[in-house]
């Protein structure tokens, strides 16, 4: 079976790298999860491919706020 081809992830992919933390870390509870383990499992993935000075407070809790809604989504 092929790989698909892992393309750069940049700060502004934010639903690309809630998918890349999903396969990485498939059973942490996002809860749990701080702005700073956040950046820190953002920037270890094997992908990630942006100036890691460039984040901000902002970008982190927009990515956090789309995993959390990716794992709970709400049934209408």
């Amino acid at each position: 079976m092929d790989e698909q081809p892992q393309f750069p992830l940049y700060w502004d992919a934010t639903y690309e790298i809630v998918m890349a933390l999903q396969v990485a870390y498939p059973t942490i509870d996002v809860d749990g999860v701080g702005l700073e383990q956040l950046y820190q499992m953002i920037i270890a993935l094997p992908n990630f491919g942006d100036d890691v000075e460039l984040v901000n407070d902002e970008i982190l809790t927009g990515i956090l706020r789309e995993w959390y809604e990716e794992v709970n989504p709400i049934d209408e």
